[in-house]
């Protein structure tokens, strides 16, 4: 990894400290969308496990449909599993796994960052926007 200087463009390696940055970048993106870190807190707050709608109800402002892709990202990536039960109608359930757990942690501090800040950011928004 090539150290940073200020003369020249920085490594991307040596900004996430990867040898993989771009798988880095592709996770952090993913992660920090707009509706993944709420699902995640949202599937602990009920218990590690939820049916679609308690999801739902719980996630406000997010639609069926982004519910739904949202979900099936996070189980494609191995943060989520998802279980159907055999009844008329089908019951599915979401359950967060031990890697979507291990997820937990940064994000509940990445939300009390932005509980303890927002004033901050919104006063500073105002000032560039009065500019």
């Amino acid at each position: 990894m090539r150290k940073p200087s200020k003369s020249g463009p920085l490594d991307t390696a040596a900004i996430c400290r990867s040898s993989d940055p771009m798988a880095v970048r592709e996770l952090l993106t993913k992660i920090g969308d707009k509706w993944t870190i709420f699902v995640i807190l949202s599937l602990d707050l009920l218990g590690g496990r939820a049916r679609f709608s308690e999801l739902e109800r719980a996630v406000p402002g997010i639609s069926q449909r982004m519910l739904s892709t949202t979900l099936k990202n996070l189980e494609r990536d191995g943060l989520v599993v998802r279980e159907v039960f055999p009844e008329v109608p089908p019951r599915v359930e979401y359950e967060i796994t031990e890697l979507g757990k291990s997820l937990l942690r940064p994000t509940q501090g990445l939300v009390e960052w932005a509980k303890e800040n927002w004033e901050q950011v919104r006063e500073a928004q105002s000032k560039f926007d009065a500019r």
